[in-house]
């Protein structure tokens, strides 16, 4: 293996050490405690799994969570009550809804239901819009923990050729937009791949900084990487495997043992964006709640 890896496990450390400082300075100052509205609806494994993992860095951070736990089959009126009266209660400064939902609700009307100034995850349509014109608001939280893991790899945006494989609304389309604009970890040229684009290899080793996110494990092969090109693998893929204790591995959407041998630098899976997703969602729920801790001192 040539590639250097970008360990997102230390990163997220040092994130999640600063954010700690910030609400004990917070607390302290004001006696706000952050406050991150937790709703989860059903009980996909996964999904629990991911939700566990956050509510324990809120406690280790200093955090209150406030759990919503959802019977499957839960209506969408009853749901969007929910969401209202966490956008109500001012001891919950973020809100994050557990995705993907059970099937029969209505995942679009259920983002705009969030209040924007408590949208941690950066999903409503008007943090989105500011987004893409480049204005103050909350990042969403992968997208965001790629720009910080370039940045730690000492990997320069500006000029770089990036192509990013995979269209979602919550990763390709956001780190897309987020490389394109003016500043700093932005200024590069971006080309936007997905499941249509033809001859992919083509597009992918041109890139001098390739982000992998299809959520298929095996999606970037060796030969479809410029050597010694920056790649971020986005994938968490679950593959079956006897010999593991749970009886699978967690796989990226690149071939890792092929890619590290021509990359320059690489994310590993696990250890690599997914702790810096929890770290950035932690850093966003502490800015809401320093917002509203200064909102609420300029009407006294």
């Amino acid at each position: 293996m040539s590639a250097e890896l970008i360990d997102g496990k230390a990163l997220a450390a040092e994130t999640r050490a600063r954010v700690k400082a910030g609400v004990a300075t917070l607390k302290a100052a004001t006696g706000v405690t952050p406050g991150l509205g937790v709703v989860l609806v059903g009980d996909d494994p996964a999904s629990r799994s991911y939700v566990t993992a956050k509510e324990r860095a809120l406690e280790e951070a200093g955090m209150r969570s406030v759990d919503v736990r959802l019977p499957e089959g839960t209506t969408q009126e009853e749901l969007l009550a929910v969401i209202a009266r966490l956008n109500a209660d001012p001891q919950v400064h973020g809100i994050l809804v557990q995705l993907p939902l059970p099937k029969g609700l209505d995942t679009d009307a259920v983002i705009r239901a969030i209040a924007p100034e408590k949208d941690v995850d950066g999903f409503t349509p008007v943090n989105v819009g500011k987004m893409l014109l480049g204005q103050t608001c909350f990042l969403p939280c992968t997208p965001h923990g790629i720009l910080r893991l370039l940045e730690k790899a000492g990997t320069p945006t500006r000029g770089a050729h990036a192509v990013v494989v995979g269209r979602s609304d919550i990763v390709g389309r956001p780190i897309a937009n987020l490389l394109t604009r003016k500043g700093p970890n932005g200024d590069a040229t971006v080309t936007l791949c997905h499941s249509a684009t033809q001859d992919l290899g083509r597009f992918t080793r041109q890139a001098d900084i390739l982000i992998v996110a299809t959520g298929r494990p095996g999606t970037v092969t060796a030969d479809m990487v410029k050597p010694g090109a920056t790649v971020i693998d986005v994938g968490v893929n679950r593959v079956p495997d006897p010999t593991a204790q749970r009886g699978y591995r967690l796989r990226g959407d690149c071939d890792f043992e092929g890619v590290a041998k021509v990359a320059g630098k690489l994310t590993p899976v696990p250890g690599g964006v997914g702790p810096m997703t929890i770290a950035m969602l932690l850093e966003n729920t502490l800015t809401a709640a320093q917002r509203a801790a200064e909102g609420a001192s300029h009407v006294r």
